[in-house]
């Protein structure tokens, strides 16, 4: 395994005052809301794996779908001598696709908040692309990067950023990671981003709400993980999820809902939860191309090349600095 400077630093989770901070506040607002990477603890990484292949979860095998396709001439776009610098890498499915159409890769710098998933991705890698150099960063790639010094001089920097995830973040703060991939990317450098097109609503709120219930315990598992690194006593089973699709906003709003009313103690805060109360947890926006490019510009990018899986419900885009 070519792999440099593993666990560079573990941000997996931050120190407990930090996150009992950012819990508090989020409960004391109104409407109560949580940031949506607490999903991604250890639990939380398994369960998005099991969500991945769910029936109604279209997203990941319309973009592996997509890849088998245009792999080739995403890479030929790219070029030669790419560094690769990949935001939430999870296991590596899908990136493992891209990097073997690639033509003489620097390295591959996978950055990820579950040291486990970052682990279980590299090993996949090495073992199909044995020579390539692997940089890892165990941490928040939302936080200022500080990218390892490759081992030789790539001819340009692109951050690939896959799934849809950028539709987790709201427009305002999507631009703001935008605009921050783009200082990171270099002036020859470019963007490589997932974004889920809009589609019928039944399509949509399906893959959020899977009949065999994996989507529900991941959302769960956000209360789960605030009992166990927090000493809260959130009762699971006074708690619900619900994801809905927003179609004048244009993203799926999932909640956690309180099936009762009752207090849950959080640090030396009681929160109380009336009956039916919804708690924000993630959105998951849907872009039509128009949509996505009037984004992108207001972080100074220009789309210069979509790809669309068969089906055209998913799209993968190139941006670069706008001229």
């Amino acid at each position: 395994m070519n792999v440099q400077a593993y666990a560079v630093r573990d941000e997996q989770r931050p120190p407990d005052n930090l996150l009992l901070q950012v819990v508090q506040r989020g409960l004391r607002s109104q409407p109560k809301r949580l940031p949506s990477w607490l999903f991604y603890d250890e639990q939380g990484s398994a369960l998005f794996e099991q969500i991945c292949e769910q029936p109604e979860y279209y997203l990941t095998r319309a973009e592996i779908e997509l890849l088998r396709v245009h792999a080739a001439d995403i890479a030929e776009v790219l070029g030669p001598d790419v560094r690769l610098v990949e935001y939430g890498s999870g296991h590596a499915i899908k990136t493992r696709l891209l990097l073997e159409h690639l033509a003489t890769p620097v390295a591959w710098v996978p950055i990820e908040l579950s040291s486990e998933a970052l682990r279980l991705g590299m090993q996949r890698v090495a073992q199909q692309i044995p020579e390539l150099p692997i940089q890892p960063l165990s941490m928040d790639f939302t936080r200022p990067l500080r990218l390892p010094v490759p081992p030789r001089a790539p001819r340009r920097t692109v951050l690939y950023f896959p799934g849809s995830t950028i539709g987790n973040f709201e427009d305002r703060e999507a631009a703001q990671l935008l605009r921050k991939m783009r200082n990171e990317m270099g002036d020859n450098g470019g963007i490589l981003v997932g974004a889920d097109l809009k589609k019928d609503r039944s399509t949509i709120e399906a893959a959020y709400n899977d009949k065999a219930g994996v989507t529900a315990a991941f959302t769960l598992n956000v209360l789960a993980r605030l009992n166990r690194e927090l000493g809260c006593n959130f009762e699971l089973g006074a708690f619900r999820h619900r994801a809905h699709y927003n179609a004048m906003a244009g993203r799926i709003e999932t909640h956690i809902l309180s099936n009762r009313e009752q207090r849950v103690r959080v640090g030396r805060l009681q929160v109380l939860f009336r009956e039916e109360e919804a708690m924000l947890v993630e959105y998951s926006c849907k872009y039509s191309l128009e949509d996505f490019a009037a984004l992108a510009a207001t972080a100074g990018l220009s789309v210069q090349h979509v790809w669309l899986d068969p089906a055209g419900t998913f799209s993968l885009q190139y941006l670069t600095r706008t001229l």
